[in-house]
């Protein structure tokens, strides 16, 4: 029973997540803050009303998207350390049409998004089409293509098309291009009458920036789980990952599906991109002086998930939980929030060592089995 248990795959990731919960307990300990408090306030600042549930989501939904880039790139034999320039260019391009055109609603959102997905997948492709044709890894193209993002994000808002006067920030896209829930309506005198009649949704909506990005990240998991494993197309990616030589001999066009797994996998980060800038304000893009971290935490989500795009909505949430969270304990107890920081990064280690529980439940096997020699 539990040498069955023990081979779940979910089991080590549990293990690897009590046990960063333990590491920053005893670092939280010997720092002289009370863990328990420490924790408490963590969870408090999750769950305990709803504007925290409703940001957590928030904070979670870019994430899952990076995650599920991720993820996917690893299913197709592809490292896509990426995702962060990609979420990058997804946004700019979100700017660069959302703050430029103004048509009504159902037309002006499409367009801004797709305008995101294309320049997430033109990153991705860049590096599939460098991988297919020269050769270049493609960890090599996503770190130097991030850095590009990042420049080419600081040019676009100091630009004088897109540069707000007195700011560090671009012009916000126009409201019809907003995908924040019901933003006009919550806001107006009918809405927030009928709001303030039921407190909990009230809260949910008015007092954050609830939009529909986290509803988009499931339905592209579970879009990026049925072209994994339930389509044609699916099966060639994931024949190019296991074996290229075996997939070439097959007769499956190892360049073409090493450049198609790479775009989808770069459209995803910036569609992320693209829904973070229309739907929580201020709707814009800012200098950076570094990355956001988008993109790497969604390696780090996709690492959780073990490559799983239905468990990177798990994985996101558990992130987005402790980042927004961790906030709560540096002002309920004092504690640094960098304590978060160390938290996530244990649990990583811990999941990178998951290999080790199945070789656990395998000792406890064949000890059993010794003993039940002995006693025959």
């Amino acid at each position: 029973m539990v040498q069955r248990i023990l081979h779940r795959p979910i089991t080590a990731t549990l293990i690897a997540i009590a046990l960063g919960f333990g590491v920053a307990a005893a670092l939280l300990a010997a720092a002289g803050y009370d863990p328990g408090a420490s924790f408490a306030a963590l969870f408090e600042g999750v769950f305990s009303k709803p504007k925290y549930v409703s940001n957590t989501i928030i904070k979670a939904a870019p994430i899952i998207l990076t995650g599920i880039s991720v993820a996917f790139a690893f299913k197709t034999g592809l490292f896509n350390i990426g995702a962060e320039g990609q979420y990058i260019a997804g946004a700019v391009c979100a700017v660069l049409v959302g703050a430029k055109l103004d048509l009504p609603m159902p037309l002006q959102i499409p367009l801004v998004v797709i305008a995101g997905v294309a320049g997430g997948a033109l990153i991705g492709a860049i590096t599939g089409a460098l991988k297919a044709r020269f050769g270049i890894h493609e960890v090599i193209t996503s770190i130097m293509l991030n850095w590009t993002m990042l420049y080419l994000n600081n040019f676009v808002v100091q630009s004088a098309a897109y540069h707000r006067p007195t700011s560090t920030s671009s012009i916000p896209v126009n409201a019809s291009s907003f995908t924040t829930i019901l933003p006009a309506w919550k806001t107006s005198d009918a809405g927030l009458e009928t709001l303030r009649q039921v407190p909990w949704l009230y809260d949910f909506l008015v007092k954050t920036d609830v939009n529909i990005a986290f509803l988009v990240a499931v339905l592209v998991a579970v879009g990026a789980w049925f072209v994994l494993f339930r389509s044609k197309l699916g099966y060639e990616l994931r024949a190019v990952g296991f074996s290229r030589d075996a997939a070439e001999f097959a007769g499956m066009p190892v360049g073409r599906n090493t450049l198609i797994a790479m775009a989808i996998a770069g459209a995803i980060p910036g569609l992320a991109g693209a829904l973070m800038v229309t739907g929580v304000e201020p709707h814009s893009i800012s200098t950076l002086a570094g990355f956001e971290n988008y993109g790497f935490n969604g390696f780090s989500v996709a690492l959780i998930a073990g490559s799983s795009p239905i468990g990177c909505i798990f994985a996101g949430l558990l992130f987005g939980g402790m980042i927004y969270g961790g906030q709560s304990v540096q002002m309920a107890v004092g504690a640094p929030t960098d304590i978060i920081n160390i938290m996530i990064g244990t649990i990583v280690f811990f999941v990178a060592l998951a290999r080790v529980v199945p070789l656990v439940a395998d000792l406890l096997e064949r000890r059993a089995q010794k003993r039940g020699a002995r006693h025959a």
